[in-house]
Order: C-alpha cells, then sequence, then structure tokens
C-alpha cells in the first residue's frame, strides 16, 4: 500500500489549532510576568503597605533610637499618596527586633557599636532584596536613620539604592554631644550651633541605651568615611539651621557634599520642623512621590 503525504483537513484543522494556542500562550507569557513577590525573609524584617508588586519601593529608616517600629510613617503615607504603583516600607533595627537586650543592663560601646550594625545590614538586606527584583528603590533616612543611611552609604557605596533623602543628620556630630550621649547625658544646641552637655544622667536603663545606640554611630566622622565617593548625586541632604538635636550642618560639611555633587536644602526651623515642612516637597522634587 503506497504511503500518503497528504493529512485529512481535519486533521490540518487541528494542528493549525495547537500551533496558534501555543504562540498565543508563549506571547502571554513574554508579555504579562509573573507578579513580584516579597519573600517571608523580608517581611519579617518590615513593615510595609502599598501595592506589593509596585515598581518602585521606598523604604524608610525610622529615626530614634526608638524600641518599637515605626508604623505610623507608613500608615500616613498610605493614606496621603497614590501607592498604585508604590510600596513603601519601615525597616526593623535592631532595637525594634529584639527590646529584651536594653531592658535591664547598660549596653557597652562595642555593643552598641554592633547592634548599630546589625540594624545597617537589615537596611542593606531589605533594599538589596527589592534591587535584585529591578525594582526602583529609594531610601529615606531621617534623624537617627539618616546616620544609618550614611553608614549604609560609606558600607556598601552609593549604588545601593537609586537615590537617598537624608533629612536631620549630621555627617561630623561634634565630640563632646556623642561622648556625653555615651555617658547618659543629653545635649542641646543653641541656635543650631552650639552643644550645651545636661550635667544630669538619665536614670532609666532603656533610655541610656537609646543613647548609646546613637553615640555608636554618631560617633563616625562621614567626611572620612565617604572621602573616596566622589559622586554624591543620588543624595538629597536637608538640615534645619536652628536643629536643637543634632546642630546645623557646618560649611565644611555642606561644602564636602556640594562638591560631590549633593543636592543640600536649608530649612530654618529645628529638627521636627525641619522634617515636617520639607519632607512632601522633598518626596515630590527628588523621588517623583507626589501626594493625591
Amino acid at each position: 500500500m503506497k504511503s500518503s503525504n497528504y493529512y485529512p483537513i481535519s486533521t490540518l484543522i487541528a494542528i493549525i489549532l495547537i500551533t496558534f494556542t501555543t504562540i498565543s500562550c508563549s506571547k502571554k507569557r513574554i508579555t504579562e510576568p509573573e507578579p513580584l513577590k516579597i519573600s517571608q525573609e523580608i517581611k519579617d524584617l518590615i513593615y510595609f503597605k502599598g501595592n506589593e508588586n509596585a515598581s518602585t519601593v521606598l523604604i524608610n529608616s525610622q529615626g530614634g533610637p526608638a524600641y518599637e517600629l515605626d508604623e505610623r510613617t507608613v500608615d500616613i503615607f498610605f493614606q496621603g499618596y497614590n501607592t498604585d504603583d508604590v510600596l513603601m516600607a519601615n525597616v526593623h533595627q535592631a532595637q525594634t527586633q529584639n527590646f529584651n537586650p536594653f531592658v535591664n543592663n547598660d549596653i557597652t560601646l562595642e555593643q552598641a557599636v554592633n547592634f548599630n550594625t546589625e540594624s545597617v545590614e537589615n537596611l542593606y538586606k531589605t533594599i538589596k532584596f527589592f534591587k535584585d527584583q529591578d525594582r526602583t528603590v529609594y531610601v529615606l533616612g531621617v534623624s537617627y536613620g539618616a546616620f544609618l543611611t550614611q553608614e549604609l552609604i560609606a558600607e556598601q557605596g552609593i549604588g545601593i539604592a537609586d537615590k537617598y533623602l537624608i533629612i536631620t543628620g549630621r555627617l561630623d556630630l561634634n565630640d563632646i554631644v556623642w561622648q556625653a550621649a555615651l555617658e547618659g547625658k543629653n545635649s542641646e544646641f543653641q541656635n543650631g550651633t552650639t552643644p550645651v552637655v545636661n550635667p544630669n544622667i538619665v536614670t532609666n536603663v532603656m533610655e541610656k541605651n537609646s543613647m548609646k545606640l546613637f553615640a555608636g554611630i554618631a560617633k563616625n566622622k562621614y567626611t572620612q568615611r565617604l572621602e573616596t565617593i566622589n559622586d554624591l548625586s543620588k543624595v538629597m541632604y536637608i538640615y534645619g539651621t536652628l536643629d536643637e538635636s543634632v546642630g546645623s550642618l557646618t560649611s565644611e560639611e555642606i561644602n564636602f557634599l556640594q562638591t560631590r555633587n549633593a543636592t543640600v536644602i536649608s530649612e530654618s526651623g529645628n529638627h521636627d520642623e525641619t522634617y515636617n515642612n520639607l519632607v512632601v516637597g522633598a518626596l515630590k522634587d527628588f523621588f517623583g512621590i507626589a501626594p493625591k
């Protein structure tokens, strides 16, 4: 019997349909990638709201040092901003993950430095996770969080995130201030420039340990730690000229930032006023994240 090279019309139709379906499915896979997800490891490190699949992630490094994770800032952001394509996350610091080591015993400076290292590592892990998913990552560091953000840049380089908004921090805090904090003494900057130390030592152990955490990071001189980074154009640095908590930036600090192309903005306000008055505009102008 002679073999035939021809197929019945019904068979040809079936082949065409199968081929068309295969091509369509392939195109669908190409044009509709799998939704991005957050691993459980990262979820354990953050408090977040917004679109989990968002292409832009705003990472908050909170002030303090406080013993509770700041959920309020994220909640306010979620209520006031269009978060259809933005996810905001606040990252745990060592003392917000586990405050037990700070309850009954005075920590040492070495321990404070190690806890700060852990906090910076949490920040790094979170940023790297989202960057590895090819998302745009912006970092907001405020007060104590500003120092952690500076340490992150010093350790990991400026390229770890896309942009950094640093508010009410200092590059080179006066030695007298962090040394006083290490002893459990509060300080205040008169007119934003002259540090005055309160001679009274705080008695609450957790408050003293919080001050030591601050001393452990604020003792670093960031005009030295960041000296090898010639381009800081990814940084916007906002400071208050009347900042009573960390003081105003000095001319040397301003010059350091400006000669490396950072955007430097001043506000004629104190620590809290500077943040409250400028953060919304900075998020819009520098990150392109505008309120509703």
